[in-house]
């Protein structure tokens, strides 16, 4: 990880570039860093008119530098974190009412910090999904996992 950015400054930029390659797939980004008492929603994406034929992201985004232990995040999103942001949409959506007849989904996003090796910059099939910090190293989306999990009560 960049020596220079804290845990937070990182996550920060991989919800930015989340939320940009989001755009690229036409998506527009409603609210970011979203909070309520039961925590923090990263993005709120909407695609299409708010109404029913409008649909409603939810998108947890997890940084990680490489060599975690926890699948770039993923098994950071348990049972107790989904119900936590099942709680924090259904607020959001009660504050924006307008979303409340469109589609819902929570999606997940896996962002690796790498170290850049050499002078070769790193390879991927989309530019668009990585995003340059400094000399050494960038952020790349490793993962897009939309639906990533069903709607859970209490």
């Amino acid at each position: 990880m960049s020596a220079d950015l804290s845990k937070t400054e990182l996550g920060t930029l991989g919800e930015t570039l989340v939320a940009n390659w989001l755009q690229t797939q036409g998506w527009q980004l409603c609210d970011r860093q979203w909070h309520c008492r039961w925590g923090e929603l990263d993005l709120i994406m909407a695609k299409g008119p708010a109404n029913g034929d409008g649909q409603l992201a939810f998108v947890e985004v997890k940084t990680r530098s490489q060599g975690n232990w926890d699948a770039y995040g993923l098994m950071a999103i348990t049972r107790s974190k989904q119900a936590k942001l099942w709680k924090a949409a259904q607020l959001y959506l009660l504050k924006h009412s307008q979303w409340s007849e469109a589609t819902c989904r929570f999606d997940v996003a896996l962002v690796a910090c790498h170290r850049q090796r050499g002078d070769r910059p790193p390879a991927t099939a989309h530019p668009n999904r990585q995003m340059r910090l400094d000399d050494r190293h960038y952020l790349v989306l490793q993962d897009y996992i939309d639906h990533a999990f069903d709607l859970v009560s209490g």
